[in-house]
């Protein structure tokens, strides 16, 4: 359906309608959310909660990132990844078997129900629907963790840049003493 359609859609629809599909919406969301929060929470917490830190760090104007912080943070960072990295092949497996309930459910209920090809199709989607938002669950919560690998790693990154200028700024004013 066209953006266009749904819009007049809604707009000829009943308010109070829409209000409550909404509520329905953000209910059944913040449930996912709530799954999807503590499946990330079990392997990236400590990766979060040590960048809160290097963002205070990094943030203060007053007192710039000393060379043992930004030394300390290259090594740290790294172990913190790998733990993500542990997580994210963890969580693939999970969404990988919780796909294949989804699809033996759905096949299953397909395979036995009568009727027309959309009532089959619409009995199977029925009958898995909670698998499909179990599997999405995982599919999000892997998605999450790449993406804070991916994140930490920019970040390990841009301070290493950081470093290697103090080390070429150290090296130019060595060079300009002798």
């Amino acid at each position: 359906m066209s953006k266009l359609n749904v819009e007049q859609l809604l707009l000829g629809s009943d308010p109070e309608k829409v209000k409550q599909t909404e509520g329905r919406i953000e209910l059944n969301a913040s449930k996912v959310d709530v799954i999807v929060q503590r499946l990330v929470d079990d392997y990236a917490r400590p990766l979060d909660e040590y960048i809160d830190v290097c963002k205070q760090i990094i943030t203060d104007k007053q007192n710039p990132p000393t060379d043992e912080e930004l030394d300390d943070m290259c090594m740290t960072i790294p172990c913190y990844l790998y733990f993500i990295s542990e997580g994210q092949e963890a969580l693939g497996l999970r969404e990988d078997v919780a796909k294949a309930i989804k699809m033996e459910l759905y096949n299953n209920t397909y395979e036995q129900a009568t009727g027309t090809i959309a009532d089959k199709t619409a009995t199977a989607e029925l009958a898995s629907q909670h698998e499909f938002i179990i599997h999405s669950c995982y599919q999000r919560a892997y998605k999450q963790l790449k993406m804070k690998y991916e994140i930490g790693l920019e970040l390990l990154n841009s301070i290493k840049k950081v470093i290697g200028r103090r080390q070429n700024a150290l090296n130019l004013t060595g060079r300009a003493h002798n």
